[in-house]
């Protein structure tokens, strides 16, 4: 069950990272945000933010386009950052191993839609769109969410 909706604008890539470094606060092993939106929205740039939020360096954080997925081991547990633009089938979700990343890893999931079943349910949905002059996000949150998102100020 879900409450929603929240929405935030970011007018540029600085409010995107100020953005993802409050949720990146926010975040504990086991939870998987899903990210949704078109080519461009915002997706990518919103987890290279987080990513680097937890490791609490500017890394280079590539895009997993073509790998699918990159993982990183930050000092609290490993980030799982995918992309599943290109999956044709959602029974390869588990030959990725997802199933067990949803359960002890920070998993950031663009283009969530290719997951069908496999879908965690406690997962935030965090869609991203953009317009002429910002991004707008939009925040689907689970019940188990609420509480976190409370205290989320950007």
């Amino acid at each position: 069950m879900t409450a929603t909706a929240r929405q935030i604008s970011l007018a540029d890539e600085a409010a995107t990272n100020r953005f993802a470094a409050a949720m990146a606060a926010l975040l504990r092993p086991g939870d998987t945000i899903l990210l949704q939106g078109p080519i461009g929205a915002g997706k990518s740039a919103f987890a290279r933010g987080v990513i680097r939020a937890r490791l609490n360096r500017m890394e280079d954080v590539p895009s997993p386009t073509f790998t699918l997925v990159q993982t990183y081991d930050a000092p609290d547990g490993d980030i799982w950052h995918c992309d599943l633009y290109r999956l044709t089938d959602p029974s390869e979700v588990l030959e990725l191993g997802l199933d067990e990343a949803f359960q002890t890893a920070i998993c950031l999931i663009e283009w969530p839609d290719r997951l069908g079943h496999d879908t965690p349910l406690d997962a935030l949905t965090l869609t991203f769109a953009a317009r002429a002059t910002d991004h707008l996000v939009t925040f689907d949150a689970p019940l188990a969410w609420q509480d976190r998102l409370a205290d989320l100020h950007v």
